[in-house]
């Protein structure tokens, strides 16, 4: 018996009495027996009686399940995405220390008693610059450094000027060499104009030797170096010293 015979299957079976078609939508499309609930079948096929509704679509898996789409199997689960190691924590940068407040300097050095008629400088002399170098310009960021040359008044004075000139560039090349920048130096002679005031007292009437001996001071070249420098630390507070007490009066006796 193929598929199509069961059909006329389904009008005798219409009279059997516990033999009904299904109620319910699933199952319009093949007889359902009404006390087991279950799909009737062909004792000699086994097939499932279809009614005359069945359709491809009313089609079940347990009576043709070649003609029941199969589910698509459920999707695989995602793979879980792999844990990244954590970036290690980059150390706190140190806050940079502030600068320390600046302040203004002004130092200055004469160097005094060149010899008479001479630009060159002595031992003495080249160490007296070394010594207020090296103390007076510590931890001075330098600005400008002026040197004057002078003369005394001994002479024409166009020749103390250019003997003033050649005392000046005498020091401004000596304080190159101890790493003075020479583009921050500025330099000047102005033979015998600024005399040294205790010079006054020098008297044209003294012998010739005295006479340079006593304006001594006024051969010199003056050095005037600008700049700025940190500002001292403030000095700390003396602590307060705790009141003394007064000391108790002993009682009176009775």
């Amino acid at each position: 018996m193929n598929r199509r015979a069961l059909t006329g299957l389904a009008v005798a079976a219409a009279m059997l009495p516990s033999i009904v078609l299904a109620a319910d939508s699933k199952n319009q499309g093949y007889l359902v027996d009404t006390i087991t609930g279950n799909v009737v079948t062909s004792s000699t096929t086994g097939l499932c009686v279809r009614t005359s509704d069945w359709t491809p679509a009313r089609a079940i898996a347990q009576c043709d399940p070649d003609l029941v789409k199969k589910a698509p199997p459920p999707p695989r689960p995602a793979a879980k995405p792999e844990a990244k190691p954590k970036p290690e924590a980059k150390p706190e940068a140190k806050p940079k220390p502030k600068k320390p407040a600046m302040v203004n300097v002004e130092l200055k050095l004469s160097v005094q008693n060149f010899d008479f008629d001479k630009s060159t400088m002595r031992d003495d002399q080249k160490k007296e610059i070394d010594a207020w170098m090296a103390k007076a310009l510590k931890g001075v960021t330098l600005g400008a450094m002026i040197i004057t040359g002078h003369t005394d008044r001994i002479g024409s004075a166009a020749y103390n000027k250019k003997l003033s000139e050649a005392r000046a560039v005498t020091v401004k090349d000596y304080v190159i060499t101890k790493g003075i920048d020479q583009k921050l130096i500025f330099w000047e002679g102005k033979g015998f104009a600024n005399p040294v005031p205790v010079t006054k007292f020098c008297d044209n009437k003294m012998s010739r030797k005295q006479l340079i001996d006593c304006l001594a001071p006024n051969r010199r070249v003056d050095i005037e170096a600008v700049g700025r420098k940190p500002a001292p630390k403030p000095k700390p507070k003396p602590e307060a010293k705790p009141e003394a007490k007064p000391e108790a009066k002993p009682k009176a006796k009775p």
